[in-house]
């Protein structure tokens, strides 16, 4: 293709690019204008200091990729020109506009394409953080307009970008191997991505065997509560002495969960691309989240904003496990952040300009001990705390938060013969079999009303699918009466009974399930006795 004699500029041009928005793409244009005057590089559009560092890397690329850098007034606007840009994912794009507004590579090849990538001094395109999300908005914008439409990404975050099916997506190792393709003298390389096949790879690549439940001795009731609730995603709470076994127990817990699914593996990537915490080397996440944020972190650490909102350690456990051990040592307020996103999966940030909402259904799990001291109830050591103390300790943990676990387990402390045992319990391969099952008969329960789980489930579906005996009417009408319980936590002894029922194959609630069920309301008796 013939193109411009040096000199003759074409002065104007535009290039398709994404933004970030929470965990949202959406398209920017770059629009680039060369003129005669002072030699100048003005960026407009609401640039982050980041985007507005953008002129010195790109001025630096194209001289150093070979090509020239017009000493002209250079305008640079990125429309929508009232939402903030951040990120240096517009160099790539913004050097592009500048090398076809100065007619060295032809402006027509741009079009159809969005363009996206931070250049380094030398020309280098680096890795950025949201191709997934990007990759995605170019998809919504193919299907509105009708059209194809490509990606031009990092060569390091194709293979993410090209689990998106639907559009074309090509990754560039630098400036001078995108121009070359713009010229027709050399082709980008196209990637296509099976989500099952790297799956598969990834598995084969990690085998090493964590924490097992069968290394675990002793604690069957407490293995049993963990296994109802990774079936049905219900919260747990375990309450113990030191040295119980708690952290442990919960440390083996992923285990046992079930495997995700492509919708839910694309979900939880979305957030750790978009976060920029994938993990070096490989596009997808495969496994389900476990955050263990220590419990002196801030509620805009545990539920996500800050003055460019960023998803929190909520959101960064979508569709896994989050554990907050020794619970009670957490600030109130933090805790109290808690409460709308167990409630409704998902959290909303306002800010001044714009709202924005995360996503962030998770299994809530926590560990506390019983007391200041740690050994109320406990068989071996005493317990020196008065019952004010107790109660004052205790009370850390408001009632509504409280009522949000649907599991709270008594930990008891291990005595010498189950220490001393030589006998291995039960594998969590085993143990994940029937978690598995559990899940399959719930999603296939609740397809068509578009939920996975029977945490999920609202009043209608409780209705539904959580019909009672007149022998298990009794024992909750009783529980209700004995333990003062809420609206809430009547709803949430269905939903265990239900997946207690679920773990046993059976297709009805039994008032054995039931009876089950409010085992685990141990925090809801008398504190003491």
């Amino acid at each position: 293709m013939e193109l411009p004699a040096k000199g003759l500029f074409i002065v104007l041009a535009s290039v398709a690019s994404l933004g970030i928005l929470g965990l949202d793409g959406y398209p920017v244009l770059v629009e680039v204008d060369v003129s005669n005057g002072l030699p100048a590089f003005d960026l407009v559009g609401l640039p982050s200091a980041a985007v507005r560092e953008s002129r010195e890397r790109v001025r630096s690329a194209i001289r150093n990729s070979g090509f020239d850098f017009p000493l002209q007034r250079i305008t640079v606007n990125l429309a929508p020109a009232d939402l903030r840009k951040d990120g240096p994912a517009y160099d790539l794009p913004i050097a592009l506009g500048i090398l076809a507004a100065t007619g060295q590579i032809p402006v027509d090849r741009l079009a159809a394409s969005f363009w996206t990538g931070e250049l380094s001094l030398d020309g280098r395109i680096r890795g950025i953080s949201g191709a997934l999300a990007m990759a995605e908005t170019v998809k919504k914008e193919a299907v509105r307009t009708n059209c194809s439409l490509s990606l031009v990404v990092p060569l390091e975050n194709a293979e993410e970008a090209a689990l998106i099916d639907g559009i074309k997506v090509f990754g560039a190792r630098n400036l001078t191997e995108v121009v070359a393709a713009l010229r027709d003298d050399l082709p980008l390389t196209r990637f296509n991505s099976s989500w099952s096949e790297r799956l598969q790879e990834y598995l084969k690549n990690n085998k090493t065997a964590g924490v097992n439940f069968e290394q675990v001795k002793g604690q069957e009731s407490t293995k049993r509560a963990l296994e109802i609730a990774a079936a049905g995603s219900h919260n747990l709470l375990l309450i113990g002495p030191p040295g119980a076994g708690k952290t442990m127990l919960i440390r083996c817990f992923p285990t046992i969960l079930p495997s995700v699914t492509f919708d839910e593996s694309l979900e939880i990537t979305r957030i750790y691309s978009v976060a920029g915490l994938l993990p070096q080397g490989q596009p997808v996440i495969f496994e389900r989240p476990f955050r263990s944020p220590h419990h002196t972190c801030t509620a805009v650490t545990l539920v996500g904003g800050g003055r460019i909102p960023r998803p929190g350690e909520v959101s960064l456990a979508q569709r896994g496990v989050l554990f907050l051990d020794e619970l009670l040592e957490f600030n109130r307020e933090v805790l109290e952040a808690l409460r709308q996103p167990l409630e409704d999966g998902q959290i909303t940030v306002s800010r001044l300009n714009t709202t924005l909402t995360f996503p962030c259904r998770f299994i809530l799990v926590a560990s506390m001990n019983p007391c200041p001291c740690g050994y109320y109830g406990d068989n071996l050591h005493e317990c020196v705390c008065t019952p004010q103390q107790i109660k004052r300790y205790r009370q850390r943990l408001s009632g509504p938060l409280l009522d949000r676990f649907d599991i709270q387990v008594e930990v008891p402390r291990l005595t010498f013969d189950e220490l001393a045992t030589e006998a291995k319990g039960e594998s969590s391969v085993i143990i994940r079999q029937r978690v598995e099952e559990a899940r399959s008969r719930q999603r296939e329960r609740l397809a068509r009303r578009g939920l996975t789980n029977n945490a999920e489930m609202g009043s209608q579906e409780l209705e539904e699918f959580c019909c009672l005996d007149s022998e298990g009417k009794n024992l909750l009408q009783m529980a209700f009466a004995q333990l003062g319980l809420s609206a809430r936590a009547y709803n949430r002894i269905l939903r265990l009974a239900r997946t207690i029922a679920d773990l046993a194959g059976a297709s009805d609630i039994m008032a054995s399930h039931v009876a089950e069920a409010i085992q685990y309301r141990v925090l809801d008796r008398p504190i003491l006795e």
